[in-house]
C-alpha cells in the first residue's frame, strides 16, 4: 500500500481503515456524565457532572488530537476540542 496522503488520512500503520472504534475509558465517563447531566439538571449534582463530562471529553480529545492512529482521528480531536472550548466561552 502506498504512502499517499489518502492512505494516511483513513488507514492506520498497519493498513487497516480505521474510522471509528471502541469507546475507551474517558469517553465513556463522559458520555455517561453528559447523560446523567440531562437527568440532574440543577443543583451541585449538575455542576460536579458537567466537570467530569467537560474533563472527560477534554482527555479523550487530546488523546486522539496527539495519540490518533490515523489523520481523520486526530482531526476529530481536534474538531472536539475546538468545540469543548467554543461551548465554555460561548
Amino acid at each position: 500500500m502506498g504512502n499517499t496522503l489518502l492512505n494516511q488520512i483513513f488507514h492506520d500503520d498497519q493498513g487497516n481503515i480505521v474510522i471509528a472504534q471502541p469507546p475507551n475509558l474517558p469517553l465513556i465517563v463522559g458520555m455517561v456524565a453528559s447523560l446523567l447531566r440531562l437527568i440532574l439538571t440543577t443543583g451541585r449534582v449538575n455542576i460536579a457532572l458537567d466537570l467530569i463530562a467537560f474533563g472527560s471529553l477534554f482527555t479523550w480529545a487530546w488523546q486522539e488530537l496527539f495519540q490518533g492512529v490515523n489523520y481523520f482521528r486526530r482531526a476529530l480531536g481536534l474538531v472536539v476540542l475546538t468545540a469543548l472550548m467554543a461551548g465554555k466561552l460561548l
